[in-house]
């Protein structure tokens, strides 16, 4: 609700990607599920039109990078977390699994390196063409 009681409404929202991902993992099966089990580096590349967003970014940052789960299962309302069908059926709310109604990932890494546009990150699980939706700062 907002502030003067009407109901605000995100239907025909659009998100505009910022970049990609370029990663060696190919396929859902590939990817650990999460950055800390394993996953590789990979280069996230900025779209022309948001590299001047860049600016102020360095080797070393801490980021969180905003991912859409192209592949995801939007359906999906409660899964047996980490897919063990011995854990209880959980809502989706209550886990990180990729499927879910608005499929973002969120993914803390750090800059490994800078090339122009692209950005050396990681670790990082997404895999390879997954659409970057923003990339915020970690506060410390």
């Amino acid at each position: 609700m907002t502030a003067k009681g009407t109901h605000s409404t995100v239907t025909g929202t659009r998100l505009r990607p910022v970049g990609v991902i370029r990663s060696a993992l190919k396929s859902r099966g590939d990817a650990p599920r999460q950055g800390r089990e394993g996953a590789p580096d990979a280069w996230l590349e900025v779209r022309r039109w948001a590299a001047k967003a860049l600016r102020g970014l360095v080797v070393g940052d801490e980021i969180i990078v905003i991912t859409w789960f192209h592949r995801a299962r939007r359906d999906v309302l409660q899964v047996h977390p980490r897919g063990e069908l011995r854990n209880p059926l959980t809502g989706v709310f209550a886990t990180r699994s990729p499927d879910r109604p608005n499929p973002l990932g969120l993914h803390p890494v750090v800059v490994r390196a800078i090339d122009g546009t692209r950005l050396r990150i990681g670790p990082i699980e997404a895999i390879d063409g997954t659409p970057v939706i923003d990339i915020k700062p970690v506060l410390k």
